[in-house]
């Protein structure tokens, strides 16, 4: 990500935070109408638990955009689970999808175009970190 990307993402992130837990359920509704079959990989999870995770782990990937291999153990690890779960590969460019929507209702005009590129940049960073677990997982069984 460059200098540009990372500011553009902490500051439309402390524009997100007074909203947080509305973003997060938009964006599991969201990712739920865009592929109806991975709403069965949540049949026995806390769902109010989950946006709590995703809105950590956001918070995580805003304070670390400049410096995200920091987080690299931690997003293997998650992509490893991930793939337990029975998450695909492919679900991930839906879950890209949900979040720059929600991002785009939530902001409103500040999601501009260099805004949504720069979150493209760093979801594209997490999920390569998170695709890697994932691998290494498969190859590791």
């Amino acid at each position: 990500m460059t200098p540009d990307q990372v500011r553009l993402v902490r500051a439309t992130w402390q524009q997100v935070v007074p909203i947080a837990d509305t973003a997060a359920r938009l964006f599991y509704e969201r990712l739920f109408v865009l592929e109806p079959e991975i709403r069965p990989l949540f049949a026995h999870t806390d769902l109010r638990r989950q946006r709590e995770q995703l809105l950590h782990v956001l918070s995580g990937v805003v304070a670390t955009a400049d410096r995200l291999h920091v987080l690299g153990p931690a997003l293997k690890e998650l992509g490893r689970r991930h793939a337990a779960y029975g998450v695909q590969d492919r679900y991930y460019d839906l879950g890209a999808v949900a979040l720059l929507a929600t991002l785009e209702e939530g902001l409103g005009a500040a999601f501009t175009d260099e805004v949504r590129k720069a979150w493209t940049a760093a979801y594209t960073g997490v999920v390569s970190l998170m695709l890697a677990g994932a691998r290494e997982g498969h190859q590791a069984a």
